[in-house]
């Protein structure tokens, strides 16, 4: 099966729809021979049509060009696109979850439509009829806005910032990672150079910040796996921070404790004795055949221990991260690890969809489609922690996520994590600190927007740290002055 996409600027839309019936088509840039199995969708002067054919079966849908969006139509892409669904829709008897939207945050949506003055009944029908919708998705989605909007209110007030500060080394790569990190064996000599200069870059974020009149809400400490530094370099980087900003007005203070195999008793004491009020231990499965077959060198038995330890060190608030969709993994195997998660009673657990992201070893050897096939299943096994007292209070998507699913955070009440609702929610500025950071500036509601990018690799962060420290100047330049959208790279 190709896809051949004609008479468009960008056919994004139609090939994402595309693909969420025919994961592994590719894109052709050339017409299909007449007997190859393909769809073929097409805008010409006079109307849309798209073209599905496999074996010797075909089916064709025509549609005139739509109106202006002026008038109360819609794009040429979104109308080809719509038609592709509709056309795939009923060649394959597949209903997608989220039927035609292929945007990442449906959440924030609502938000924007209910602040554009749109009646509940009108964003009803924009997603379950323009966008076909089901409605357990949507409804979802409408329960974790209702839970967000104080949350919301919050981060939102005029000049509140996060801090994120980025650790860009890990113990091993697992198989479904395309995040820039350094293997902590092979490029150890970085590591103290690099905490040296992150330093140096938190304490410049807190004189921007200051310049600009910004007040901190929350930090975020992530990687990578940022427990790949020794206790010492803990101690360096949390005491930078606590030296640097007033700890006891941040609402939340998050440190990625996710891996067993660098995480020890002495630096969940540390995190601790330096002030994060969260923590994440994430385990990603409880199967020691799915943790080989993702390349973690630890067992289900010392996901258990770091926990363990975890509690010992007082640490009160922990997430806890799983997969659905691993390689090798089974419903039943997932719904095991769903219920571990659940015995442990870690104030939140994430679970997430297994993406298919291109630089990843997973994607590179070639794993076939067929392999995910029960992932809805899985996913359906998150009733489990409705009915333990969980609720959802934070969603998003991502590209090329399997059967164009999603992921959740879900919580205990008064457990929400503020930090993941205001980085998905897009509501206030976000300075970030650490190669591949990029610093989003928000003003005036979120109409002025401007990012700032750092170095993506460790070596270049280091080597031209001058760079980033000037780069960083732009924040307080933001507030002083209009600079409109124009992105700084």
């Amino acid at each position: 099966m190709k896809i051949y996409i004609t008479g468009l600027p960008s056919g994004y839309e139609v090939e994402h729809l595309a693909r969420l019936f025919y994961p592994m088509a590719p894109l052709t840039l050339t017409p299909p021979e007449p007997a190859e199995d393909c769809l073929w969708a097409e805008k010409t002067d006079t109307g849309l049509r798209v073209l599905v054919r496999q074996g010797e079966k075909s089916k064709t849908l025509e549609a005139p060009l739509p109106l202006p969006v002026e008038q109360g139509g819609e794009t040429p892409e979104f109308a080809l696109a719509s038609l592709t669904y509709d056309l795939l829709r009923q060649w394959t008897g597949i209903r997608p979850p989220w039927g035609k939207m292929t945007g990442v945050r449906p959440v924030r949506l609502i938000h924007d439509k209910r602040a554009a003055g749109w009646s509940a009944e009108q964003i009803d029908r924009f997603f379950l009829q323009r966008f076909d919708c089901s409605e357990q998705k949507y409804e979802m989605a409408k329960e974790i806005a209702d839970l967000q909007e104080p949350i919301l209110r919050l981060g939102s007030a005029p000049k509140t910032y996060s801090l994120y500060i980025g650790i860009p080394f890990c113990p091993s790569r697992c198989s479904y990672c395309s995040f820039v990190s350094c293997n902590l064996d092979r490029d150890r000599k970085m590591v103290q150079p690099y905490v040296d200069c992150l330093c140096k870059e938190v304490a410049e974020i807190r004189a921007q910040a200051e310049r600009a009149g910004l007040t901190l809400c929350s930090i975020y400490i992530g990687g990578g796996t940022p427990t790949s530094l020794s206790a010492a370099q803990l101690r360096q980087l949390m005491g930078t921070v606590r030296e640097n900003f007033d700890l006891s007005k941040v609402v939340e203070y998050t440190v990625e404790a996710g891996r067993p195999d660098c995480t020890d008793a002495e630096k969940l004491a540390v995190i601790k004795e330096y002030g994060a009020t969260r923590i994440s231990i994430n385990p990603q499965t409880f199967s020691d055949e799915v943790l080989a077959n993702i390349g973690r060198k630890h067992s289900a038995q010392d996901i258990l221990a770091c926990y363990a330890d975890a509690r010992r060190a007082g640490h009160e608030d922990i997430n806890m991260d799983l997969i659905a969709g691993l390689p090798g993994d089974t419903v039943e195997g997932f719904e095991h690890s769903l219920r571990q998660a659940i015995a442990l009673q870690p104030e939140n657990i994430t679970v997430h969809t297994l993406t298919l992201k291109r630089a990843s070893r997973i994607v590179i050897e070639d794993q076939k489609e067929n392999d995910y096939a029960d992932v809805a299943a899985m996913l359906e096994k998150c009733h489990l922690l409705a009915e333990a007292g969980y609720r959802p209070y934070y969603l998003y998507r991502q590209k090329n996520t399997l059967q164009n699913l999603e992921n959740v955070g879900w919580c205990k009440p008064g457990h929400e994590g503020y930090y993941n609702i205001y980085i998905m929610e897009e509501v206030q500025t976000i300075l970030s600190a650490g190669a591949g950071g990029s610093t989003k500036l928000v003003a005036d509601g979120g109409k002025r927007m401007q990012r700032i990018f750092n170095f993506k690799y460790p070596n270049e962060y280091i080597q031209r740290f001058a760079e980033v420290l000037d780069r960083k100047k732009g924040v307080a330049e933001f507030y002083d002055h209009d600079l409109g959208t124009e992105t700084t790279g």
